[in-house]
């Protein structure tokens, strides 16, 4: 357990210096996104707030003061909002964690009904298309099409409120819709492989029906292929988010990402580089000790190894 926390702290640490020198090398003053394009001051106040902020240092110097903050939970504070970010982030992470935990659990069951569904001889080729069409199609059209039919045409779910569980399906549908693409296509495959193998012939011998196989045998078989992927896709909704917030006008920190990058809001942007590098590697950890709960072999090779 040592050692994958030592893995998170590393992953973490990288995407901070990752971002703070990319975010150093790219070019503009932060003193003018502070006062403002139409703002008109002497270089002295100019000078005097690049002090105030820690500007005026070496980049180096500035990035040992950000480490140094960083290990306290300090992630400075917005050049535009004049708060910090850790408030920033915080007064708009539930939005965001809600849509993110809903769509994750909508491409949970999507996945693995489409698994189960898309096995059968005359459903597989309109599943396989469906999958095909629905991981091929950008997320914002996806977006715009619940939105034409299920909101504007049919008035099932509200257009612009963000209140209530209504408010959040379509959201949640147009994120989980190609997730659930793509890992229902992986879990088929791992299903379809499990089932060649020797242990599942002998299964079927003693006279398991195909669900008591899938339920007690092949699926947590496939699962293992699966569970990395859905790792990397599940983290990755963080991500999403910025698009279908701006595309549902719903609050979170989508909206605030895309006023930091328009404003150059560079401690905002860091701290949301930081966040999103603490989920992967917090899913990632996750994904690692969900291996040895589903395989027994993982558990007595690592015991075999501390002993």
């Amino acid at each position: 357990m040592a050692r994958r926390l030592t893995r998170v702290l590393v992953v973490v640490w990288a995407a901070a210096t990752v971002g703070f020198i990319a975010l150093m090398v790219v070019p503009g003053d932060p003193v003018d996104i502070m006062l403002g394009v139409q703002a008109q001051v002497s270089d002295s106040v100019r000078e005097q707030i690049r002090a105030d902020w820690g500007m005026d240092s070496p980049p180096f110097l500035q990035y040992l003061e950000y480490m140094g903050r960083l290990l306290q939970g300090d992630l400075g504070e917005s050049y535009q909002l004049r708060s910090p970010v850790v408030e920033v982030i915080s007064q708009q992470i539930v939005p965001t964690l809600q849509l993110s935990g809903a769509a994750a659990l909508l491409a949970g069951v999507m996945a693995y009904s489409a698994a189960l569904l898309g096995r059968g001889q005359k459903t597989k080729k309109v599943i396989s298309l469906v999958e095909l069409v629905v991981i091929s199609s950008p997320t914002f059209w996806i977006g715009l099409l619940l939105l034409a039919v299920f909101a504007f045409q049919l008035g099932w779910f509200p257009v612009l409120s963000t209140a209530g569980v209504a408010s959040l399906v379509l959201p949640a549908l147009t994120l989980a819709l190609p997730v659930a693409g793509i890992i229902s296509q992986v879990l088929r495959q791992g299903l379809d492989s499990a089932e060649g193998q020797p242990f599942a012939t002998t299964a079927k011998s003693r006279g398991l029906t195909p669900a008591m196989l899938v339920s007690r045998h092949t699926l947590r078989h496939a699962a293992m292929d699966t569970l990395t992927l859905s790792g990397f896709l599940v983290g990755s909704l963080l991500g999403g988010t910025v698009l279908v917030e701006t595309v549902f006008a719903r609050p979170g920190l989508g909206q605030v990402v895309i006023r930091a990058i328009i404003g150059r809001d560079l401690p905002v942007i860091l701290g949301v580089i930081v966040l999103s590098a603490m989920v992967f590697a917090v899913i990632n950890l996750v994904v690692d000790l969900s291996y040895q709960a589903l395989d027994p072999r993982l558990r007595s090779s690592q015991a075999k190894e501390r002993s």
